[in-house]
């Protein structure tokens, strides 16, 4: 397992990594959409972002629609690149035939 990102591989920001990745390149997501399709209260989310952002994999940004503030979060270009090697050692450990195959 040692090929798995460690930063990745927590099951709250694996789900977060795999609902930016299914989004569009360069596409954002609200907060609280996110919250809402992930299911985790603000604070779980809020402490995976801060991890994911930190690796440079996330980044957040805040604006105003009207007077209320909204942050969107979306996944950067190392970040989706990140996530595409995640999921390639994930996939070769698990068949290890693919591997062979594909060298």
């Amino acid at each position: 397992m040692s090929d798995l990102d460690p930063v990745i591989h927590a099951q709250s920001r694996l789900r977060v990594m795999a609902t930016l990745a299914a989004m569009p390149a360069d596409e954002e997501i609200t907060f609280p959409r996110l919250q809402q399709v992930l299911e985790m209260t603000a604070g779980n989310l809020s402490t995976h972002l801060r991890k994911l952002e930190d690796a440079g994999y996330v980044e957040q940004s805040k604006t105003h629609r009207g007077r209320t503030p909204v942050t969107y979060v979306g996944l950067t270009r190392p970040g989706r690149h990140a996530y595409d090697d995640y999921l390639t050692s994930l996939r070769a450990m698990l068949d290890p035939t693919r591997q062979e195959q594909t060298s």
